[in-house]
């Protein structure tokens, strides 16, 4: 997945070449380059092999006319392999600079010094260790925390160190710990209507049906461990024990069931989970940050700036652009009502309403257009209400 990525995005295709044409392996080099010369620290440690040759054989007392020439020879082929490798390197890294250029048109904007505050810089540093300890990066949480003389969250590094167990055992198709940790949250899992625990439970099955050469283990599997799941999930079981009839044509009449995908699936459902039941974001938010302003957000935002820069238009009173920034669907989350009117966000105390006309508005601004009696004219479109709106839930 990851080469893919690569060789659809030309600057991480060139970022690519450019980190092995600088590596200090030449078998690094040659994996994806056809070059077939070494590498700078391989021609420099042939040549100091060669030295330390010449200087051992002058100490022993052996002609060292014997070596000189073929010293100066050696000196001039790795002066020469060095050479040509740094033309390499160089033509390379103009290269990605410019698939750098292209990727990213517009400059992004400077601004003033942040996280200058002493609360502002610890929330920063907490919000990158959780982020190491979150994506399993255990020993560079341990550097960061000593480096900053920051506390261990012990209790948010218990919780991550648990799920990454968890998540190596499924990789390693081991579902145990993940169908001890989902029974024991069953409950919790059922009032989210989480199917993980089946999930769990299809991903075993389906490796034994493409495994076993007879279908007896693999329909003993199934009395075990569908009958408790058959209710909330009979058109699937259903399907799962048609297939026994037809293994070995599997790939072909179920190829969803032979993807490596179905697999993977449980393990980002897992995750997704275990991050609710310990009140955390399903997403890594650093990430997050990363993903939606370095994909295009920032450009986006500075390009409108300057456009309205140049047409001498003011910033909306919330300090909001008249832009919109696409997002990936997984990036599109459950968010709060501003009221159109107003533009403040809706609480408890200021809740969004609809009117008759379907127009929703926040119920402060709802008062404040209010003429008696209920009765409103909405400011979206001509129709007036004659009853008082009822509240909207999202």
């Amino acid at each position: 997945m990851a080469q893919t990525s690569k060789e659809a995005d030309p600057l991480l295709k060139e970022l690519d070449k450019l980190e092995r044409l600088s590596s200090f392996t030449s078998s690094a080099i040659r994996s994806t380059t056809k070059t077939k010369s070494p590498s700078i620290s391989d021609s420099l440690d042939s040549l100091i092999a060669s030295l330390k040759d010449a200087k051992q054989a002058a100490e022993t007392g052996q002609a060292p006319e014997e070596y000189v020439g073929g010293l100066s020879s050696a000196v001039d082929d790795r002066k020469r392999e060095v050479e040509e490798r740094q033309k390499e390197i160089h033509s390379s890294l103009a290269r990605f600079g410019r698939a750098l250029d292209k990727k990213f048109p517009n400059p992004l904007p400077s601004y003033s010094p942040l996280f200058t505050s002493p609360k502002a810089a610890a929330a920063l540093e907490h919000t990158i260790v959780s982020h190491f300890i979150r994506t399993g990066s255990f020993s560079v949480a341990e550097t960061f925390l000593k480096e900053s003389e920051m506390e261990a969250p012990d209790e948010l590094r218990r919780q991550f160190v648990d799920m990454h167990r968890i998540l190596t055992a499924l990789r390693s198709q081991d579902i145990g710990p993940a169908l001890e940790w989902a029974i024991a949250h069953r409950d919790a899992l059922r009032s989210r209507m989480s199917p993980l625990e089946f999930h769990i439970h299809r991903s075993q099955y389906l490796r034994l049906l493409l495994s076993q050469p007879t279908p007896h283990l693999v329909l003993r599997y199934a009395r075990r461990n569908f009958p408790a799941l058959y209710a909330a999930h009979a058109s699937e079981i259903q399907r799962l024990l048609g297939a026994v009839a037809f293994i070995p044509r599997l790939a072909s009449l179920y190829p969803d069931f032979a993807s490596p995908n179905i697999h993977t699936d449980v393990e980002a459902m897992f995750a997704r989970d275990y991050c609710a039941m310990v009140g955390m974001s399903r997403e890594v938010p650093l990430r997050v940050v990363g993903d939606i302003g370095g994909g295009g957000a920032l450009a986006r935002i500075e390009k409108g700036n300057k456009v309205m820069r140049d047409r001498k238009s003011e910033w909306s009173q919330t300090d909001e652009l008249p832009i919109e920034i696409p997002l990936p669907p997984r990036n599109r989350y459950h968010s709060v009502f501003a009221c159109p009117v107003s533009k403040e966000q809706s609480t408890e105390d200021n809740p969004p309403v609809m009117l008759q006309c379907g127009h929703v508005l926040a119920k402060d601004s709802w008062r404040k257009l209010e003429k008696g009696a209920g009765r409103v004219k909405c400011p979206y479109c001509p129709v007036e209400s004659t009853s008082p709106p009822h509240r909207v839930f999202f």
